[in-house]
């Protein structure tokens, strides 16, 4: 590998000297707190790791995160609390007292609440305090889960309300550190925010999810890609989002009122169209204007502000939402199929801008989905059709 090629690479990125000034103490070795540990160990600085479950201390540890936190250790410079939200203000209370030259921050997704408590009961110590959200996770929890790749590219909310100027700083070193983008935010508005983009998703794709609980097996083994992506955060650890939805009810109560009004209007439109099979209404000639009135437009409307909606989502690199081309291609199930597929791709020339791959029960190959830049997908097309791939023209 050439040394241009080197410097571009990801582990030379993360081999630069961080800005973030050591000890760290992370205090919660969850999902969290030990991928946070592993970025910062692996960037030089020194890691002291805490918490309430010896288990979770000893895993993080073992994975190579940090040092078990002991007496005599030297003060930290900066404490990280990456506890559930519902303890989150109360340990940064205790972490502002016990270590009165540090900076406090924590990573919980809920903000205003803990901020109000902090500020609060922590008095003047409070100026040392700077909440932060790393817009990062996935459905597994635990240091078991832990990757130090979680936060690349990814937002890094911080509210800064009433801290110092060099308390904001040290957090948003640590974040750019992480590989993060630093976005300064107010905690109503950053609460707000993640109660659409966040909470309220993970609740409805729970909501569909629970439908599928009695569902009869014959039913299930029709489910395609469209039912896994609309249930995969179901998956989530229920007690983690008991407490961030409890912590941030107010945004989240407001967002499923106005959802339960979408679903309600739907209702009324597409209820009367409601006919049995077999009935002489349904075998009718001309049905279609039989329709009941609405029905049509009802669903119209929700479908197209959905799609309005969606296309507002930032696309690569959080950057304005492009529109790209997919190309299809049936891969084997086999080993060492998908990673030559990429590599054919990346022999003629075609940088891949997004990737799904789409499986069905019992089959033996699955469909991947392969975005493009619309000027690249006809001829990927064809050059994957000359090497021997069944491509699959929509």
């Amino acid at each position: 590998m050439s040394g241009a090629a080197e410097s571009a690479s990801p582990t030379s990125a993360a081999a630069a000297p961080a800005a973030t000034r050591g000890p760290v103490l992370i205090i919660g070795t969850g999902l969290l707190g030990t991928s946070l540990a592993l970025v910062l160990t692996a960037a030089g600085v020194p890691v002291q790791l805490q918490d309430t479950s010896p288990t979770s201390l000893a895993l993080a540890r073992d994975m190579g995160a940090g040092a078990v936190r002991a007496e005599g250790d030297p003060e930290p410079a900066l404490v990280v609390v990456a506890t559930p939200p519902d303890v989150a203000a109360q340990v940064v209370i205790g972490a502002l007292e016990a270590h009165p030259a540090a900076v406090v921050t924590d990573v919980a997704s809920v903000k205003a609440r803990v901020g109000a408590e902090v500020r609060a009961r922590a008095g003047a110590a409070a100026s040392r305090y700077v909440g932060s959200h790393p817009m990062a996770g996935r459905e597994r929890s635990g240091a078991g889960a832990a990757d130090s790749d979680l936060f690349a590219g990814r937002p890094w909310v911080i509210v800064a309300d009433g801290a110092e100027p060099a308390a904001e700083i040290a957090v948003r070193n640590l974040a750019m550190d992480a590989g993060a983008a630093p976005l300064r935010l107010g905690a109503a508005e950053h609460d707000a925010a993640v109660a659409a983009v966040s909470h309220m998703p993970q609740l409805v794709s729970s909501l569909v999810a629970a439908r599928l609980e009695a569902l009869p097996e014959t039913a299930l083994e029709l489910a395609g890609q469209g039912l896994r992506d609309v249930t995969r955060i179901a998956a989530s650890d229920p007690r983690l989002w008991s407490a961030i939805v409890v912590g941030n009810a107010g945004p989240v109560a407001g967002l499923l009122k106005d959802l339960r009004a979408d679903l309600d209007a739907l209702i009324a439109g597409i209820e009367p169209a409601a006919v049995d099979a077999g009935s002489e209404e349904y075998t009718a000639p001309g049905r279609a204007e039989a329709i009941a009135p609405g029905a049509v437009g009802a669903i119209t409307d929700v479908m197209s502000r959905g799609n309005t909606g969606q296309a507002r989502i930032p696309g690569k690199h959080g950057g304005a939402p492009r529109r790209y081309a997919v190309v299809q291609v049936l891969v084997p199930d086999q080993p060492g199929y998908l990673g030559r597929l990429f590599t054919d791709i990346g022999e003629a020339g075609v940088n891949i801008e997004d990737f799904a791959m789409e499986h069905s029960a019992g089959q033996r190959a699955g469909l991947a989905l392969v975005s493009v830049l619309p000027s690249a997908a006809q001829p990927l097309e064809a050059e994957l059709d000359g090497r021997g791939w069944r491509v699959v023209v929509a």
